[in-house]
């Protein structure tokens, strides 16, 4: 593996596109709401011997979304009945709330809560899989998926492996990352914003003061949310699959050094740029605690793709959307573990559970109901399953966290080529100067555990600009310290430089 991935460097443009998600939802059962604000349909979940009564095997899917419609269940038991003919698999699609998917997918795996299929990614996966959650899947998938092995490229394989061995089904889409910063053009052509010129968190104060200025007190330019806070902030610095932002090397260090990130000059300028946002009321005020968006954003910043904006006008019900790239395309082996499908090391369905993804993987019609919802409600087939018109804004799952994009419906108003331009980022993008390596985190469970809680503590406030970094970063990093900061950047330094010996 490590030969493999010391050739990326040089073979970028073969590694192709990777995301990946989970959800569960059974069909024809009543539908309950849960505490913690997931939604699913009653069916046959994760440990139920279904098989022994000749029932169809109804596979737990956890995945994150939305407001959950009216016509899940409807939609959800469509997919099942077509699974079911398929493959004699269906599945009760589980939905945690963006705000709750932190916090409830610790909580399954620190308890033991059973289920099937999750969706995870490079914050969450390297513990999860040192945890011993998540299956073996190595051997299994090519012998019960041999047409699943077969689509992903071995590089995104290579790139899913924790200790060399492949615990999920990395999501074969735009595997490298290009940021965008994304603005309505109703703003933009009213106060005449020159997106050109914008390239620097910087260049965004302008744009931000006039559209504050001219809309009025309530208005705030940049809407930001607890979870993400400013989407891409730390895009500079390749995280080694820890999922923790304050570790990390810069991806155009070439000496690999591991540093406290949060204390570097950009990333405190940007810091401190948000915080005088926030207190200028650029910010809303809520941002630290608020769980969803608002929708008709002037502006937001995401890791997107060419013709993505034809979903955002949709989802946002904005007339137009303009895009502008910002950030890469790059690779990392975090970029390659943005989306992956995990399944549990206790299920009972490990090889129905593959055939599933295998199926999302390589039938277009399934692979069009997961993304866009009920057919004939939520979108309508235009070309086959080649191209779709969305009917409704309402479908709350990502189609990102699925399966790929390469067997997925173009929305209409998207470019045709939509998914061949995605192919070209990924043969354009660099590498980071530690693509291929992944942190081994098994001699630091400890300590991993005991830094994320302490980031965990202060990350809302400090990435939506409510804190003062000058004030906090240092708490921060005295906290880390304490709960075994240096122990992990030694380690990581020494495996780095191991590595790439």
């Amino acid at each position: 593996m490590k030969k493999t991935w010391k050739s990326l460097s040089t073979l970028c443009a073969a590694v192709l596109l990777t995301s990946s998600l989970a959800a569960c939802g059974g069909g024809g059962g009543s539908t309950s709401q849960g505490t913690d604000g997931s939604k699913s349909t009653e069916a046959n979940g994760a440990g139920k011997d279904t098989k022994a009564s000749g029932d169809v095997p109804t596979l737990v899917w956890w995945t994150i979304g939305g407001q959950i419609p009216d016509n899940f269940d409807k939609a959800v038991a469509a997919m099942n009945d077509y699974t079911a003919e398929k493959i004699g698999v269906k599945i009760d699609l589980k939905v945690a709330s963006w705000a709750d998917w932190d916090t409830k997918i610790n909580t399954i795996v620190n308890t033991g809560e059973p289920f099937d299929i999750m969706f995870t990614n490079s914050g969450k996966y390297n513990q999860q899989v040192s945890m011993g959650a998540f299956a073996d899947l190595t051997d299994m998938v090519q012998s019960e998926t041999p047409d699943l092995y077969k689509l992903i490229p071995e590089t995104v394989w290579d790139g899913a492996k924790i200790g060399g061995k492949i615990y999920s089904v990395p999501t074969y889409k735009d595997s490298s990352l290009t940021q965008y910063w994304v603005f309505n053009d109703e703003y933009v052509q009213k106060y005449k914003i020159d997106l050109n010129s914008i390239k620097t968190l910087a260049d965004l104060d302008k744009p931000f003061r006039d559209m504050k200025a001219g809309e009025g007190k309530s208005f705030y330019p940049l809407g930001l949310t607890q979870s993400d806070g400013f989407n891409g902030l730390f895009n500079g610095y390749d995280d080694l699959t820890l999922g923790l932002s304050p570790i990390g090397v810069k991806i155009d260090d070439t000496s690999r050094k591991v540093v406290f990130t949060l204390n570097q000059p950009d990333m405190m300028a940007d810091l401190k740029q948000l915080h005088q946002w926030y207190q200028d009321g650029i910010i809303n005020p809520d941002a630290p605690t608020r769980g969803e968006a608002e929708k008709a954003r002037p502006f937001f910043s995401a890791q997107a793709f060419p013709g993505a904006e034809a979903n955002y006008q949709i989802n946002e019900g904005v007339a137009k959307y303009d895009m502008q790239q910002v950030f890469g395309p790059l690779y990392t082996t975090s970029t390659i573990q943005g989306s992956l499908n995990a399944i549990s090391a206790n299920s009972k369905y490990k090889a129905e559970a593959l055939k599933y993804l295998q199926l999302v993987n390589t039938d277009a019609k399934l692979r069009n109901m997961l993304a866009f919802g009920e057919l004939g409600v939520d979108y309508k087939n235009v070309d086959g399953e080649k191209v779709i018109e969305r009917t409704s804004d309402t479908w709350p799952l990502a189609a990102y966290t699925q399966g790929t994009f390469f067997n997925l419906a173009v929305t209409k108003g998207a470019p045709e080529d939509q998914w061949e331009q995605v192919r070209k980022l990924n043969e354009q993008a660099k590498p980071s100067s530690t693509l291929g390596f992944a942190l081994d985190i098994s001699n630091l469970t400890t300590e991993v555990a005991n830094t994320k809680a302490v980031w965990d503590k202060y990350r809302s406030e400090l990435v939506t600009g409510a804190s003062d970094p000058e004030v906090v970063v240092p708490k921060i990093e005295a906290e880390m310290k304490a709960a075994g900061l240096d122990a992990i950047m030694q380690a990581a330094q020494e495996q780095i430089a191991a590595y790439f010996k």
